[in-house]
């Protein structure tokens, strides 16, 4: 993140009391904290201008295909500077986690996903704002395969595989506004501002994605 982020040092922590600490010897600290295979809360001590990241172990119950996994969530800005560094960001974290998907989308964006989750077999086919419902991860069969789209999106070479990225045929205008990591990946862009749900364009560049790509969300495949 700081390789992406011009000027930013992560060299605070985030204590049990919800308070700001400085980590003068941040490695070793790191070193220590992360034995238990956690990834403690890591930020630049700025309040008024909050980045920070994150990760913790999600068990195999509740992953797709049974297998454990973790997580990172990182969060920044979306100022004109974030805005302009969120791709950089989004590609050094998941490529640093070898991840195998990852997105960056605008604050809230995870009450909008909750809509689009399928709790029911007899739920309905679309979510309030007319997308197609997506399976809870420990319904998704492959680890590889993204649960949701986002403004951003980070695909490494497993997960644009399984959903059959890139096809020139049909990828087109995805292709403008995606580009290759070194590991092979793509961090593929959905609209050129944040994801705003109230815009219809936006809205529509996202169905089209979703409709694009089945297997995303276990829909299919």
């Amino acid at each position: 993140m700081e390789r992406a982020f011009p000027g930013l040092r992560l060299e605070s922590r985030v204590t049990e009391g919800r308070q700001l600490a400085a980590l003068p010897q941040r490695d070793e600290w790191l070193a220590e904290a992360t034995k238990d295979g956690e990834f403690p809360f890591l930020c630049n001590g700025d309040e008024s201008y909050p980045v920070m990241i994150s990760g913790l172990q999600k068990p195999a119950s509740l992953s797709p295909g049974g297998q454990p996994l973790f997580e990172v969530h990182a969060k920044l800005p979306l100022d004109a500077a974030g805005i302009a560094a969120a791709a950089d960001v989004l590609e050094a974290v998941a490529e640093g986690a070898r991840a195998y998907w990852g997105h960056a989308s605008p604050e809230g964006y995870g009450s909008e996903v909750s809509e689009q989750m399928r709790r029911s077999a007899h739920g309905p086919e679309r979510s309030p704002r007319g997308l197609p419902m997506l399976n809870l991860s420990r319904h998704i069969h492959l680890p590889e395969i993204p649960h949701y789209l986002g403004w951003l999106n980070y695909w490494s070479a497993a997960a644009a595989k399984a959903i059959g990225f890139p096809a020139p045929a049909h990828d087109a205008e995805l292709l403008t506004r995606a580009r290759r990591t070194a590991s092979g990946g793509w961090v593929v862009q959905l609209t050129d501002a944040p994801l705003d749900y109230d815009n219809p364009a936006h809205l529509d560049a996202l169905l089209r994605a979703y409709e694009r790509f089945p297997v995303i969300g276990g829909r299919a495949g």
